[in-house]
């Protein structure tokens, strides 16, 4: 079944050596590192290089040429916005830009103070939105729902550089469902709850859903709580744009209530559009649909 083995890409020793090449050269030398550990990728991860190989060859319909140097740019755009997010963590956002497609949806949202769900996506760069909230002058607690508890490591290196201290909160996904309350309480604190929707672990419950012209699992979990609350749900991404900009897209759900694959679908039309605009920035390196065993 099209599942994620909960390991992600990128070391400690990876990101310490971009921090320090962003403090003493900048972040354009950290790009110029990065085609040394693209190359890497794209030359000895076997089992990644099929995976997203066959997202561009098979979902998106490019040629075998085509899909091979797509395979090392993904890996290229990928370093690059670990490299951004970093950077941005040191003290240095105001080196980019930023851009807005749905900033009403999100101050309405938030001036209805019943909180509200946000899903997003393994595209682009979802981890520097709280940094796009203080930019439009959002005040408000993000609270992110996830499993992966794996880089706790580098997410507490990536702290201790930090000049200002992240805002997002973790709920962590727990056998006893006490993150339920969890998410109801930061709910009546009119706080954001974020989910990622793309990612299905083995043994989760499951829906199934179209993307890109072929079915794929995608975990139950973030759909049937989102359209059992009685609180608007949002989708939104955060996606890399040229000379160090962002763009951050939002779109409100119009899913009717308890109806989870109604919202995983509308969830599926939304990823679908943010893919064609951006089809580099999809960074999910496993079989994904299911096709490659």
């Amino acid at each position: 079944m099209s599942k994620w083995d909960g390991k992600s890409k990128g070391t400690l020793l990876g990101y310490k050596i971009f921090v320090f090449c962003i403090r003493k050269l900048g972040i354009k030398a950290a790009y110029f590192v990065l085609y040394f550990v693209a190359s890497y990728y794209f030359l000895f991860l076997k089992k990644s290089n099929q995976a997203i190989f066959y997202y561009f060859n098979k979902r998106l319909k490019y040629s075998y040429f085509k899909s091979k140097i797509h395979v090392f740019k993904s890996y290229f755009t990928f370093g690059q916005t670990i490299i951004d997010k970093t950077a941005i963590n040191a003290g240095l956002r105001n080196k980019f830009t930023y851009e807005f497609d749905g900033i009403d949806i999100l101050k309405k949202l938030l001036a209805e103070k019943k909180g509200g769900v946000l899903i997003s996506a393994h595209v682009g760069n979802f981890e520097i939105a709280e940094h796009f909230f203080a930019e439009i002058d959002l005040d408000c607690q993000i609270s992110l729902v996830t499993t992966d508890q794996e880089h706790s490591v580098i997410k507490n290196y990536l702290e201790s550089i930090s000049e200002k201290r992240s805002t997002i909160k973790f709920i962590i996904v727990k056998d006893d469902l006490s993150h339920i309350y969890d998410i109801n309480n930061a709910l009546s604190n009119n706080e954001l709850i974020c989910f990622t929707g793309d990612r299905y672990f083995e043994g989760v419950k499951c829906l199934k859903g179209n993307l890109l012209g072929e079915e794929a699992n995608f975990p139950a979990g973030p759909f049937l709580i989102a359209s059992r609350l009685q609180v608007p749900v949002v989708f939104v991404y955060v996606m890399k744009e040229d000379n160090l900009h962002y763009h951050l897209y939002t779109k409100e759900s119009n899913a009717k209530h308890r109806d989870a694959q109604g919202l995983l679908n509308a969830y599926l039309e939304s990823v679908e559009y943010i893919l064609e605009k951006y089809p580099i920035q999809w960074f999910n390196y496993f079989d994904f649909w299911d096709k490659l065993n």
